[in-house]
């Protein structure tokens, strides 16, 4: 997966943060200061780039214009005027998102960002499975598996947010964009459907009164 620097002041905040992130597979590094932030960038690498814009030292808006030249920024912030979302957007952020968010919309903007940049991993495998998430091909030991549309985008939502439990609700929004109805079936059955096809009955894990997990080892 990517590779990615979270410059967040606030250590709960740039702990969940790089948690999460490390669930679903990417790596992570960690800094607190804008001072530490232009060090790591002159030092390493990163595929994407999560910024707080009020940090000691150097503060975000200043510190963006010292960012390697085509690596994404997301701006992370409590400023959430509209003066300050243009001001972000216009010195080149590739996206903008306020305090407090949810984890699991964090984590959508990141895959976003980095698909439309060409940094986002195109092949997950696991166990004798393999999902090409471009070609939308899955195979299990060089054999094609033959999953439906429905199918496949349920399974690009689970592998995307591996390691994370997700209620049938959130499966139903990301996977197909509709509320859920309580009166319907839809994940229960396709995820059946999916464990049978891929063997993954001890992979995609039943959440008790929740929804569904897949479990992928670290």
């Amino acid at each position: 997966m990517a590779h990615l620097l979270i410059v967040e002041d606030e250590n709960s905040i740039n702990d969940l943060i790089a948690m999460n992130l490390t669930l679903v597979g990417h790596t992570c590094e960690q800094v607190y200061g804008g001072q530490h932030a232009l060090c790591y960038m002159k030092e390493n690498r990163y595929d994407l780039i999560i910024m707080d814009i009020m940090l000691p030292e150097v503060d975000g808006f200043t510190l963006i214009s010292s960012v390697p030249k085509n690596t994404p920024v997301i701006f992370l912030t409590a400023m959430g005027n509209l003066t300050d979302r243009v001001k972000g957007l216009q010195l080149g952020a590739d996206d903008y998102i306020v305090k407090p968010f949810e984890t699991i919309e964090l984590l959508a903007r990141i895959e976003a960002v980095l698909r439309r940049t060409n940094r986002s991993m195109q092949l997950f495998a696991l166990d004798d499975t393999v999902v090409n998430l471009d070609s939308r091909v899955v195979t299990i030991n060089g054999s094609e598996v033959d999953l439906t549309l429905r199918e496949f985008e349920l399974l690009e939502i689970l592998i995307k947010n591996k390691n994370i439990a997700l209620s049938r609700e959130k499966l139903l929004k990301l996977a197909w964009n509709y509320e859920y109805s309580g009166e319907t079936r839809t994940v229960d059955v396709h995820i059946q459907k999916l464990r049978k096809k891929l063997n993954w009955e001890h992979r995609i894990k039943t959440v008790y009164k929740l929804g569904y997990r897949l479990e992928v080892d670290s």
